[in-house]
């Protein structure tokens, strides 16, 4: 690959953080990424660098956003967790006294906390989709709506794509406004961070170009039906995060654009008690509702142990650091998002060089480690 330097800021006594970045691109882990850390306002690590097409001849620069895949889920999640704290939301009280139609097939019990828990038993819908259909968050909302459970409650099932359009409905039916337009003028714009569900045309020329994984997917085939519905219908494809139909879209559960700075603030807001020096967006306890452990379990889906709480990941000591109580989300093909409340610290990664690794990616593994030795 050509050398492309590396870019940014580290603060004195976080140099182990930029050698291990730049040990990802040495080592040819990378097409383009960038990673940060923020703590209480201000950048511990802003480093950028690599290209952001494939074949390496535009420079990722200090504004170039990305796909962050699953990621996003934490960006929805928050949106929600923004309505529960205003006490428009409860997530002990049903889905279907917000969204009747939601009753159906025997949903009528599930509560908000479990449907973002990956609970809801409706990790992806029955009859056969193409990929534009997930555009459509009317029609893709009422698809759920009617549908039976593929499991009961007690049980996990990552609603991989499904959870964007339950999140999404749960706040217009509250709010008025799509999730995306919430989360810029609730989220992004108050926080002036450059994160986006739904980009608009202006933005285009700035999203990079997606590497697929050296693998493929998972095989659905044979799998539990949960896996196939939420996996394989349809299957996502990582050059269509560059098709201005899917970044146009807002699909609040796969295509957020946006880079590793705006993710690091975010969830240093998080990790800070939801509070900034210029306003409070959630308060402590009710992080504290949103972040708990509501289920642990190896999951249907993703067919390993999980730690879900309402739209977020709980640490296992591993994959975001050492602290137990740290959570986020990640995302298809490395991205990651976390806030760690002990540390108070926000951390992000972004990238367009895809693996396959569920877990265990060194390109992650190594940058936390120096965050860590490094705090």
């Amino acid at each position: 690959m050509s050398a492309a330097p590396i870019h940014g800021y580290v603060a004195p006594g976080f140099e182990p953080v930029r050698d291990a970045f730049e040990n990802n691109f040495r080592e040819d882990r990378e097409g383009g990424a960038s990673f940060a850390v923020h703590r209480e306002g201000e950048f511990l690590v802003d480093l950028w660098g690599g290209f952001q097409d494939a074949a390496c001849t535009q420079p990722w620069l200090e504004n170039t956003i990305v796909n962050v895949w699953s990621t996003t889920k934490g960006l929805a999640s928050l949106c929600v967790a923004m309505l529960v704290d205003r006490g428009q939301l409860d997530y002990e009280q049903t889905v279907a006294s917000i969204w009747p139609e939601f009753a159906q097939g025997g949903k009528a019990l599930l509560t908000v906390g479990e449907v973002l828990s990956h609970q809801g038993g409706v990790p992806g819908v029955l009859d056969r989709l193409q990929l534009t259909d997930l555009a459509d968050h009317q029609a893709m909302a009422a698809r759920l709506a009617e549908q039976t459970p593929m499991f009961p409650v007690g049980q996990s099932g990552y609603h991989a794509v499904t959870h964007g359009f339950l999140t999404g409905e749960l706040v217009r039916r509250v709010d008025g406004r799509t999730l995306g337009q919430f989360f810029h003028d609730e989220v992004a714009a108050p926080l002036g961070v450059d994160a986006w569900i739904g980009l608009p045309q202006s933005q285009e020329d700035r999203v990079a170009e997606m590497t697929p994984p050296p693998t493929g997917p998972p095989s659905v085939l044979s799998a539990h039906p949960a896996m196939r519905a939420a996996l394989g219908n349809p299957a996502l494809r990582p050059k269509v995060t560059r098709e201005r139909w899917w970044t146009s879209a807002e699909i609040p559960s796969v295509n957020a654009q946006t880079n590793a700075r705006a993710l690091a603030v975010i969830y240093s807001m998080l990790a800070g008690g939801g509070t900034t020096k210029e306003r409070e967006f959630l308060s402590p306890r009710t992080i504290a509702a949103a972040t708990r452990k509501r289920i642990h379990t190896k999951d249907l889906v993703l067919g390993v142990p999980m730690r879900w709480a309402a739209g977020f990941s709980r640490n296992d000591g591993i994959t975001w650091g050492k602290n137990r109580n740290s959570f986020g989300h990640s995302g298809w093909g490395g991205s990651f998002a976390c806030a760690d409340p002990d540390a108070r610290l926000g951390v992000a990664y972004a990238m367009n060089r895809m693996e396959a690794n569920l877990r265990g990616d060194l390109r992650t593994t190594n940058l936390l480690a120096a965050v860590y030795d490094s705090v």
